[in-house]
């Protein structure tokens, strides 16, 4: 009785005492080598900011939250940040020649890095922290994403004008390139994985691809000069973030029409959205800050200093963890009394058997 009493309190705690960590927004702050961390719960800026390479701009974090792989434009590597102690691991992961950007696949196994000046893309094992691929593409990709089914990876060639189709399971571009507008920059894949979305540059438009077919299915014109995409989790609205016209266009994806701008901060160049879909976070290159957008109003909510020139945007899952109160704790603690106590009674059955 005493050992069943003791596993239904342990049960039960693990089944009521679980809550969610907020997540944190990693922002790579290129001009002043390093990266800043943002409590999203708070909006504020966390501890120090954490040194990595040099000319840092892009970053992308790991499925599980607890790696960032941040792409060093200047120094020709990749960092790694430990999230739970926001310091650099090992050292930095040699890539191809000025790494534009990162993804990283649905599993957590590796790691994708567009290499503009080498026309490549550099395929990190994320266990072991090291290079095991190196594929060409077209010439200057400046985009990569991963389906969420992790079969196949995007990569935008803005001097190509097109969009390489990478097949993860063997490494290899599949089919011919898929052409696009003029300088395609960032490229973004719908939850779903039906559609992706690219920046078109200097045609000022968006090209959705549809990746069944690898065709392009819509064109939407945006602001000047879009560089950015961030997708919601929902898969409802896609914004992007024109650099030259200092504005956020909001599509709606299920008519791939513009249905609202977002004005303020200045030169916004990096965007994501949080896991819940609730806010927007864009980096403002120019204005060393961050805009906080709210998502069902379309209104900025706060904005947020962070160092100089402010470039890519990732933002850590929601994690589920078991952190007991001190009412909690007291039900551990019984548990376990009551748990050496039938212990005890049982022993005793046993020796006056």
């Amino acid at each position: 009785m005493f050992n069943r009493l003791a596993l239904a309190l342990i049960v039960s705690l693990i089944f009521t005492a679980s809550v969610f960590a907020q997540p944190f927004a990693y922002v790579a702050n290129n001009l002043s080598n390093n990266v800043s961390v943002i409590d999203t719960a708070t909006n504020m800026v966390v501890g120090s900011p954490i040194p990595v390479g040099s000319l840092p701009i892009a970053v992308a974090i790991t499925p599980d939250g607890t790696r960032a792989y941040v792409a060093n434009f200047n120094s020709n590597d990749v960092s790694v940040i430990d999230t739970a102690t926001n310091m650099v691991v090992g050292p930095p992961i040699p890539v191809g020649t000025e790494p534009f950007a990162v993804a990283i696949t649905p599993d957590g196994t590796h790691a994708y890095v567009a290499n503009q000046v080498s026309d490549n893309v550099s395929v990190i094992d994320t266990a072991i922290n090291m290079v095991v691929d190196t594929i060409p593409v077209g010439i200057s990709p400046l985009g990569v994403a991963i389906t969420p089914d992790g079969t196949r990876a995007y990569v935008s060639n803005s001097l190509s004008n097109n969009v390489s189709v990478i097949d993860t399971a063997t490494n290899m571009v599949v089919g011919p390139a898929i052409t696009v507008g003029t300088a395609p920059s960032d490229i973004a894949i719908t939850p779903d994985g039906a559609r992706a979305y690219v920046a078109n540059q200097f045609s000022n438009n968006v090209s959705v691809i549809n990746t069944t077919t690898n065709t392009v299915a819509a064109t939407i014109t945006v602001g000047s000069n879009p560089l950015t995409v961030a997708i919601t989790p929902s898969g409802t609205r896609a914004y992007v973030a024109n650099v030259v016209s200092n504005d956020i266009s909001v599509i709606d994806t299920a008519t791939n029409t513009v249905i609202a701008t977002i004005t303020g901060g200045n030169f916004p160049i990096g965007a994501a959205v949080t896991p819940d879909g609730t806010h927007l976070y864009v980096a403002n290159f120019n204005s060393n800050n961050v805009l906080v957008i709210d998502t069902l109003t379309n209104m900025v909510i706060a904005t947020i200093t962070v160092e100089n020139g402010p470039r890519g945007v990732a933002i850590t899952p929601i994690i589920e963890h078991f952190i007991p109160t001190l009412s909690e704790w007291g039900l551990i603690a019984m548990a376990g009394i009551l748990g050496i106590v039938g212990f005890m009674v049982m022993r005793r059955r046993e020796v006056t058997a």
